[in-house]
């Protein structure tokens, strides 16, 4: 039986990806994640009996560790999700990103350049190592145009400098030894399990409970949005069709400011659990969501608009968004309803809904 290692398996799309992948392939899955604040077991609570599911707490940077997962279970692919993430969180702090994405990318293709050499030919040819990007390394998009593959590499915070980093050291193990190697880069993902301090989450919550919805700047910022499991299912097709060497964007198309996200999200708020039903509405002084929306300082860096090209993947892979926008907001919606226990929990730790990315020694030309 095939073994893929999936590191951030605990996370937002690494857990959605592992429930696909355990439903659609035979595949045994080892988790690697450190299970920082963003990854949490409960993510992956319903597949943790899974007979073809294994978890091991680890951090992709310790190649000791690494070595020895590899020689316990011998994978055939490797699937790169960890990465610290926020770009808020990279302007606080940026020396985890660097650590997490760029040294522990680098971690794991040494660690899989090293693995390859010891396999049969057989198995040498089969070997993939997929790791998952995202379009921020392209930095900031004019009024009209997408990125595609092509596109220069602009990134302008912390975090995008750090992914964008770890894209080059991947290729590189490509194109220097030969390392079976694939890029995905995706649009904004949203969807069950991702970690409240994104705008989508973080709106849906701070809603409910009567809280202001911070929208930086003007709210004209636009993003390419992709439900998790569209995106999940470009990585599977990816992993078993991709070819070596090559970057796929993956984006649906679903341009919005974040003010008119944020305004889709009170609509279905209203729709699902209406505001004059919700005491926190009343107690906040306010008759809708919709009065909640406060404009905030911008945050430094900030890139006005992304949006992705998908006719690469689409064209070789045959891939296809199944979600549209509405239909992608209104299942979140439902899906944050329902999993109030998942939210506390999550957030039982240092992290409570608050600003973050406001350093305190950041400058705007």
């Amino acid at each position: 039986m095939d073994c893929w290692i999936v590191t951030g398996g605990a996370g937002f799309i690494g857990s959605n990806f592992v429930r696909m992948a355990l439903e659609r392939t035979d595949a045994r899955i080892v988790v690697l994640d450190k299970l920082t604040y963003a990854g949490n077991l409960l993510s992956l609570a319903d597949v943790t009996d899974h007979p073809r599911f294994h978890f091991v707490e680890a951090d992709i940077a310790d190649r000791a560790t690494v070595e020895q997962i590899f020689r316990d279970h011998h994978p055939i692919a490797v699937l790169n999700f960890a990465a610290e993430t926020h770009v808020d969180r990279s302007i606080d702090g940026p020396a985890a990103f660097i650590q997490t994405n760029v040294v522990g990318t680098f971690e794991l293709l040494e660690i899989s350049r090293r693995y390859l050499e010891r396999l049969d030919p057989a198995a040498r040819r089969r070997f993939r190592f997929l790791h998952v990007s995202t379009d921020e390394v392209y930095g900031s998009l004019g009024a009209r145009g997408a990125f595609t593959e092509a596109t220069p590499y602009q990134p302008n915070s912390p975090y995008s400098a750090s992914k964008a980093g770890a894209d080059h050291i991947v290729r590189a193990y490509f194109a220097t030894y030969g390392l079976p190697a694939i890029i995905t880069n995706c649009s904004n993902n949203y969807g069950p399990y991702q970690f409240p301090e994104k705008l989508i989450p973080l709106m849906i919550l701070n809603a409910l409970a009567g809280k202001p919805l911070p929208i930086y700047g003007d709210g004209g910022h636009v993003r390419d949005w992709l439900y998790v499991e569209d995106h999940c299912t470009g990585i599977l097709l990816a992993l078993q069709r991709g070819r070596l060497g090559e970057k796929y964007n993956i984006g649906a198309r679903c341009e919005r400011t974040n003010l008119e996200l944020v305004n889709l999200l009170c609509e279905h708020l209203e729709n699902l659990r209406p505001a004059a039903a919700n005491p926190a509405i009343a107690a906040a002084g306010v008759e809708n969501y919709a009065a909640l929306r406060t404009f905030v300082d911008d945050r430094p860096g900030h890139d006005r608009r992304y949006a992705i090209d998908a006719v690469k993947i689409q064209g070789e892979l045959g891939w296809r968004p199944e979600h549209d926008l509405d239909a992608g907001l209104a299942a979140t919606v439902r899906w944050y309803l329902d999993q109030g226990d998942w939210c506390d929990a999550v957030t039982s730790g240092s992290y409570r809904r608050e600003r973050l990315g406001l350093s305190q020694t950041a400058t705007r030309p």
